[in-house]
């Protein structure tokens, strides 16, 4: 088990170290669950509360809250991203894979760095390039003439079409699907006539992609994840959509073909956005929201109505079945009183 003292971790987070120095934290909790040798953290004012009774070895403070702590803390402007570093340094996931395992399929053009590691059963097809200290984990494909960068990390039973890239310090997570064909096809008189999807799939350094994603290539041009950018669970994105860096998609979002969204976005869980769309940077779209139209102006944009009692709820339904009406009714009465 990986340990650190206060004051190294102050020196690595840049953080003004309150009381022991010399304490030693072995993981990380939260306030209410934390015991000796853990290390915790204060970021939202309504666990404030819970402060006082943890049992955590120090707590990640802001200069306000540390104010009125007695006990060890490390003080610095964002506790929330200081519990992050600390969590990193102290993670104790295991690798997707320690090794070459002998039931894995390697053919023989394909080009592996030092310190590759592949699981049991995966399968790397020719001409793929894997770059230094790769991990492949088990039961994942890779296709032809594929490019993962340094430091990648891929876990079980991910699939990786042909004429992917992925750059360095990428995860992608169980069951996700990359490079699978996007949904091209033409209408002859009522029967549907395949488009070749001949584009291919890039993604940038430092891509975090959940489990059971998808991401289609493209058309004729590639769909591209630039730097940065974070995909939850189950996302699909289409082809030909090209996705800014360090935008982050939550769980269940599905983004149609040809979009463009900007850099530094936050998608919320569950939205929709239709195809050939521009979303600028900077846009905030919270969860369950469809787009429908292009966004040009950053700021925070939102649809879903919240969960009612179900009589209200259809009432309301009928009422907005009616505002077209209404809004005529009010747009007349408008024009009498001018007269």
């Amino acid at each position: 088990m990986k340990s650190v003292t206060l004051k190294e971790l102050g020196t690595l987070l840049n953080a003004r170290v309150q009381g022991d120095e010399n304490i030693v934290i072995d993981s990380v909790s939260t306030l209410e669950q934390a015991q000796s040798g853990q290390l915790t953290f204060l970021a939202n004012s309504k666990y404030r509360a819970q402060l006082e009774q943890t049992q955590a070895s120090a707590v990640l403070l802001s200069e306000k809250d540390a104010e009125n702590y007695q006990g060890a803390a490390l003080v610095m402007q964002d506790p929330y991203v200081g519990f992050a570093r600390v969590a990193q340094l102290l993670d104790t996931t295991p690798k997707a894979a320690d090794d070459i395992h002998p039931s894995a399929v390697i053919d023989p053009t394909a080009k592996l760095g030092e310190g590759v590691a592949i699981g049991a059963n995966a399968v790397i097809e020719a001409n793929v390039i894997l770059g230094e200290h790769v991990q492949i984990g088990a039961g994942t494909v890779i296709g032809q003439d594929c490019v993962i960068g340094s430091g990648t990390r891929l876990w079980a039973n991910v699939t990786i079409y042909h004429n992917v890239q992925l750059g360095m310090d990428c995860i992608v997570h169980s069951g996700t699907v990359i490079g699978s064909d996007g949904f091209g096809y033409a209408n002859e008189r009522g029967t549907w006539v395949k488009i070749p999807q001949t584009g291919g799939v890039r993604i940038g350094n430092r891509v975090e992609i959940g489990a059971g994603a998808t991401i289609d290539r493209g058309a004729l041009a590639h769909t591209e994840i630039h730097d940065g950018v974070i995909i939850d669970n189950q996302v699909q994105i289409a082809h030909n959509d090209v996705i800014g860096a360090n935008t982050a998609i939550a769980g269940c979002t599905v983004v149609a073909g040809s979009v463009t969204i900007g850099r530094h976005c936050i998608i919320g869980g569950n939205c929709a956005i239709s195809g050939h769309l521009n979303i600028c940077d900077g846009v905030h779209i919270t969860g369950s929201t469809n787009i429908i139209n292009s966004v040009k102006e950053p700021g925070i944009l939102s649809s879903a109505t919240v969960a009612m009692d179900n009589r209200l709820w259809r009432k309301n339904t009928v009422r907005f079945r009616q505002l077209d009406d209404l809004f005529q009714r009010v747009k007349n009465i408008e024009k009498k009183t001018e007269n």
